[in-house]
């Protein structure tokens, strides 16, 4: 069992860990206990790489970050990285991560929602980032990773004029891979979960890896992740099938 505070709820299985994010009575906001909760599940994910799907409860993903606790951090706080720190880990993870999002994904949940690799998302999904209408910014990558995830104009729209988008609107630019009705969220993320689950492990986290990699990496890292997959026993009975079927 994993050393967790009740903020979040965790069924655990062969390939993959399915975390829901539940504080109802604050709109899942993400709290320190949160935090602490998504490290516990992080080191476990590490540990035993799986397939992480995420998602909220009652409605909602995650409102944010607990404006309780965000008004009282001062600057130590901000230079610790307190959120940073999670979402970079959670993006950094071995195996993919999907974000199965229900109603708002706000602040800090959008936030959490953009660091993993994949969004599913309900119609009623919304994605925005309200923090300098708080006097802060969104400092734990929304500048940088939202950039990347839907380009720069949207963007700035998005983290200077306080845009919201609407999931039809998300999947348009691509913020978000699907949406699905309601009921049937839970089922499309184990499709997806299982649609990766069919690859072989070690090719999933060199193919994460590489995608991570800076560009002048590549193609040297390429190379040698490639080199090291040639060499596993797994390439050759997935090859060796592969032609026995087509024959």
């Amino acid at each position: 069992m994993l050393p967790l505070n009740d903020t979040v709820k965790v069924e655990d299985g062969t390939d993959r860990m399915l975390v829901r994010l539940d504080r109802p009575q604050a709109r899942n906001a993400i709290d320190a206990a949160m935090v602490a909760d998504l490290h516990a599940v992080c080191a476990e994910l590490e540990r035993r790489p799986r397939i992480l799907v995420l998602t909220g409860s009652d409605g909602i993903f995650a409102a944010g970050a607990d404006i309780r606790e965000l008004r009282e951090r001062r600057r130590e706080d901000a230079l610790a990285g307190i959120n940073s720190g999670l979402f970079d880990r959670i993006a950094r993870l071995p195996m993919p991560t999907i974000a199965a999002v229900d109603g708002p994904a706000l602040g800090g949940g959008a936030e959490l929602a953009y660091a993993c690799d994949f969004r599913l998302a309900t119609p009623r999904a919304r994605f925005g980032n309200p923090e300098a209408g708080l006097g802060i910014m969104a400092a734990a990558g929304a500048c940088w990773r939202l950039r990347e995830l839907v380009g720069e104009p949207l963007a700035k729209e998005i983290l200077l004029a306080g845009r919201v988008l609407p999931a039809e609107e998300a999947l348009a630019v691509r913020l978000v891979n699907e949406v699905v009705p309601q009921d049937e969220l839970p089922a499309a993320a184990d499709r997806l979960a299982a649609r990766i689950a069919k690859n072989a492990p070690l090719a999933l986290r060199l193919t994460k890896l590489a995608l991570a990699a800076p560009p002048g990496a590549h193609p040297r890292f390429d190379d040698v992740a490639q080199a090291v997959l040639f060499e596993t026993e797994e390439k050759h009975e997935r090859m060796t099938a592969f032609l026995e079927r087509r024959g």
